[in-house]
């Protein structure tokens, strides 16, 4: 994957929790890993030509397939998450080329964060379907914590929720540089069935005011995946 934005980064200081309901409780993992995060709109009519271009792999990049593409469904404005691999370590090259790409995106968000491994990630959010296609469904939530509650905010979301009806896979990622969140909750069901019926029992659910006491604010989309298929 190439990145045409990249920004430098100052401390990589990670912590990263994977976790999951009482129906999955893998022990936590802890943050290893960086990761570049972006949120991208398409250009009028170029949704097609963007989607394209994020599964671009840089031949020179050894983990230049490490990377989950997610496609927005509803909610927030973007229509693709990035989320793409770089090992424990990330720089910025300067180069004398001046980047001339298409007009395809409208407007993107480029940050990092820290996360787990790419084999715990894999595990986490991108399982084999049986058919050969993905029939997860994902929530994507982005979130700034209240001044002061950092700590209480991120402890909330790595917790497995007791109230959840169907199996969720959970991964959080931490802010280490760039866009205006600390966290970015990745939720992973696995099908929209699953999606619906955790949903419909847990109208009443305590959580829903929890991390409002926390969170100064949030967005929440949902979305499948493109790639890996």
């Amino acid at each position: 994957m190439k990145l045409t934005h990249r920004m430098a980064l100052i401390a990589l200081a990670l912590s990263l929790t994977f976790s999951a309901t009482q129906a999955q409780t893998p022990a936590a993992a802890p943050g290893t890993d960086v990761y570049h995060v972006l949120f991208a709109k398409a250009a009028p009519g170029q949704a097609a030509a963007l989607a394209k271009e994020l599964q671009q792999v840089d031949p020179k990049d050894p983990m230049g397939s490490h990377f989950l593409l997610l496609r927005h469904q509803w909610g927030d404005d973007w229509d693709y998450c990035l989320i793409q691999h770089l090992g424990t370590k990330a720089s910025v090259d300067v180069t004398n080329a001046i980047p001339n790409p298409p007009p395809t995106m409208a407007w993107h968000t480029d940050s990092y964060a820290s996360g787990p491994s790419w084999g715990e990630l894999t595990k986490a959010m991108m399982p084999a379907a049986s058919d050969g296609k993905s029939s997860s469904v994902y929530v994507v939530a982005v979130h700034r914590a209240i001044p002061g509650h950092r700590g209480p905010l991120e402890k909330l979301l790595k917790e497995p929720n007791p109230n959840a009806k169907t199996p969720i896979s959970t991964v959080v990622f931490t802010h280490l540089e760039g866009g205006p969140w600390n966290f970015v909750e990745l939720d992973r069901y696995n099908s929209w069935q699953d999606l619906a019926t955790d949903a419909a029992a847990r109208v009443n659910d305590p959580g829903w005011s929890a991390v409002r006491d926390h969170s100064a604010f949030h967005h929440d989309t949902l979305a499948d995946r493109i790639v890996p298929k």
